[in-house]
């Protein structure tokens, strides 16, 4: 029993990987503390603090629903930005905002940039998205009439921005990473066709694009975290499964019966570039009554979740950056 016990926990030491801890209060780095991450690659890095936070503040009343061209969208920007220049990600362009016409309003979406650190791969491109936009109001409910937005999309706007912590933290990927937010999506995905088609005339090598929709709170009785649109036109989802030994993403029948792969900023990236675009979503028809509507509150998102779901998702994106050749594909 005692050799038994010894081989077993050699194996589990051997299998494992050190991690980076943090304070969850301050969500400061100590790189003095670690521990073990188990084999199946999860982190606890992001915290739902953090994710709390962003979402608290992109669904607040005075954002007033975030409409495109709006005094909150502005506020919903600056947040934005001020983040990612917290955290030492570079602007892509000259400044963070990528400018364009939204039905005559001015518009802009937001746009980080990590360069990779391998002299060949970082020529390669993966972007990780999400919409900041939402719909300013909706029909009153108990006297209040803003659409605070917190699941469509903020939510996605705080995994992404927590993403953009970590890569800036750890500076291991080969590959680059454009971190993107998108306003125009509420109008016709106006901010990501604007991109998608800036980036394609700027000839740039597209990897995957990943999109984050609705992620705030948990599916019910499904056998994997989150879905993925589009789930058969590449083997993307397989593949981030396999990276990290866990069925992370799966393909939701519902999702594929409402066309959900057109209808978000991952389709005109695909569009444009024929490479593999997805979006990762939780919203499940089932589980959240607010879709577009007044109730749709910071209150209602389950934090807890959604710092489980974007840990188990580093590891995933973290290999996809990382491996010697492109292994995600488009299927024929």
């Amino acid at each position: 029993m005692k050799h038994i016990l010894f081989i077993t926990v050699l194996l589990a030491m051997v299998s494992c990987k050190t991690k980076i801890q943090e304070s969850p209060e301050t969500n400061t780095i100590n790189l003095a503390m670690t521990e073990q991450i188990p084999a199946n690659k999860t982190l606890e890095f992001v915290t739902s603090a953090e994710l709390k936070e962003s979402v608290s503040y992109l669904a607040s009343d005075d954002l007033q629903g975030r409409a495109t061209g709006s005094a909150g969208i502005e506020k919903a920007a600056v947040y934005i930005e001020n983040k990612l220049k917290s955290y030492n990600v570079k602007p892509y362009f000259e400044t963070y905002r990528d400018f364009y016409k939204a039905k005559g309003m001015e518009a802009y979406n937001v746009v980080g940039f990590i360069e990779g650190n391998d002299p060949e791969l970082k020529k390669e491109i993966i972007i990780i998205g999400a919409h900041y936009d939402h719909i300013g109001f909706g029909e009153e409910v108990d006297g209040d009439t803003i659409a605070n937005g917190a699941n469509d999309d903020a939510t996605g706007v705080a995994a992404v921005l927590a993403m953009a912590r970590y890569f800036a933290t750890k500076k291991n990927n080969k590959r680059s990473i454009l971190f993107t937010l998108y306003s125009g999506e509420e109008m016709g995905l106006l901010g990501s066709k604007h991109l998608a088609a800036r980036l394609k005339e700027q000839d740039i090598n597209l990897y995957t694009m990943i999109n984050f929709e609705m992620i705030g709170v948990p599916m019910v009785d499904k056998e994997y975290d989150a879905y993925f649109t589009g789930f058969d036109l590449s083997n993307m989802a397989p593949k981030m499964n396999d990276y990290v030994d866990y069925n992370l993403l799966g393909l939701l029948p519902k999702a594929k019966e409402f066309q959900l792969f057109y209808r978000s900023d991952n389709y005109p990236f695909y569009k444009a570039f024929n490479k593999p675009s997805h979006a990762i979503s939780t919203f499940d028809f089932t589980n959240f009554d607010h879709y577009h509507k007044v109730g749709d509150e910071a209150d209602k998102m389950d934090y807890e979740f959604m710092a489980d779901l974007v840990n188990r998702l580093i590891p995933a994106f973290e290999t996809m950056s990382n491996t010697a050749t492109q292994e995600i594909k488009m299927n024929e």
